[in-house]
């Protein structure tokens, strides 16, 4: 395999190849994914095993063009909580599905209406640090799990984490032909080891754990008090999903609201979180982890992550397995999120260089400015149980603003009217 060739979306990958990609794939969104479980306390083998079936349904609805994995969605984390203890998870799996079905009717008006709606609404001087917003906040999360926040930061931590991190940074600039390719993994892997040496490692769950165990499955209960204090995230994720669709589509180098368009992607992405909860497992939805290994390996075919899903369903049947990819260190995790997270930033601020925002224009720096700020400020609006903060703060705001400017524009007011 050529070094630094890209592997397109339709590519057919040989199986010596797709192998290793699905594993790392599998490994960059691994972490996030069972932690989403571990909060709500239950089993992740059922979350493993819906992250695995949602990603396929996705790939199906969106006719295989729109590379995507989905994992435990971070957004649901506030009001399920407030659900499950008021009364119970069962009721919160309800609210899952109503808001997956609510998704799935926003989608079939998106396929009415179109996306020309975007550009008004969200135009690049917007859209660019909207998308960064995504990494960047999500970066206390990457020092977070490796430890650098302690207040005594562990020397072990800190060795487990800079292997981890040297490895993929030196990695992707100095690994050829099919090591180029996968130098996630190859991350993992070395800080893996790392963790192994300072006994960072505890396999007492793996050895109590059966070899072959059935998914913890179970049925949802619906509440209307329940149902309408979650049902407001459905604002949280399809921001969310709009961003998520639009920087891959930077990265793959095509227009992934118009094919297979932005009704297809919506639909995938809330059917799945539907399904979800009708099986006991958490809602899912396009992970930004999986956007930081495409831009770095320049790998963006779907059946690589098709691959991933199918490794996802089988861990989820053995137990043993599932229990030895759990043992995988924070220092690890943080040192791999460290790269891919600054990766989906530095797509955000692609977004602007590559649309050619001319910031001599006074709606455009204001525009820019004001989603940064809001979006790092700390800066949290609830409403109802629902608190709106970071990107999908910054994101409401700039829709707002973004309006505002479009109405001035139509009405001739502004002082550089575009045409």
């Amino acid at each position: 395999m050529e070094n630094q060739r890209i592997i397109q979306v339709e590519d057919k990958v040989p199986f010596k190849l797709l192998v290793p990609l699905s594993i790392q794939h599998m490994f960059a969104m691994f972490g996030a994914s069972i932690l989403v479980p571990f909060i709500f306390g239950i089993n992740p083998a059922v979350v493993l095993f819906m992250n695995g079936v949602g990603t396929l349904l996705f790939i199906f609805v969106t006719k295989g063009k729109a590379p995507a994995y989905l994992g435990s969605s971070f957004a649901f984390l506030a009001p399920a909580g407030i659900v499950i203890q008021n009364f119970g998870y069962e009721y919160a799996l309800g609210g899952f599905v109503a808001v997956g079905f609510c998704g799935c009717i926003l989608a079939f008006i998106v396929y009415k209406f179109g996306t020309d709606w975007i550009d008004a609404v969200l135009p690049p001087a917007a859209m660019g640090p909207v998308v960064a917003l995504i990494g960047l906040e999500l970066s206390s999360t990457a020092a977070g799990n490796a430890g650098l926040l302690d207040e005594t930061i562990s020397t072990g931590n800190l060795v487990i984490f800079l292997v981890t991190l040297g490895t993929a940074v030196f990695g992707s600039i100095l690994f050829r032909k099919f090591f180029s390719v996968i130098p996630i993994l190859i991350a993992v892997i070395a800080g893996y080891v790392a963790a192994l040496c300072f006994g960072a490692v505890d396999f007492t769950e793996v050895a109590m754990a059966p070899i072959l165990a059935l998914p913890n499955f179970s049925a949802p209960k619906f509440n209307v008090e329940a149902i309408i204090t979650i049902l407001p995230v459905i604002l949280v994720i399809t921001s969310e999903h709009i961003g998520h669709q639009v920087v891959t589509s930077k990265i793959v180098g095509r227009d992934l609201l118009k094919d297979p368009g932005l009704h297809r992607s919506l639909f995938g992405d809330n059917f799945s979180t539907m399904i979800s909860g009708l099986i006991g497992s958490v809602p899912t939805t396009t992970y930004g982890e999986n956007i930081g290994v495409m831009a770095m390996t320049r790998v963006y075919s779907v059946r690589v992550i098709g691959g991933a899903a199918i490794l996802s369903i089988v861990c989820s049947f053995v137990g043993k397995l599932s229990m030895m990819i759990s043992t995988i260190p924070g220092p690890v995790i943080g040192g791999i999120s460290f790269l891919l997270y600054g990766m989906i930033g530095t797509s955000g601020l692609r977004i602007l260089v590559d649309s050619r925002v001319d910031y001599g224009k006074s709606r455009n720096l204001a525009l820019t400015s004001v989603i940064f700020v809001t979006g790092l400020s700390g800066i949290a609006v609830k409403i109802g149980n629902i608190q709106l903060t970071g990107m999908v703060l910054a994101c409401v705001v700039g829709m707002i603003l973004s309006l505002v400017f479009y109405v001035l524009d139509r009405l001739k007011l502004t002082n550089d009217v575009e045409a």
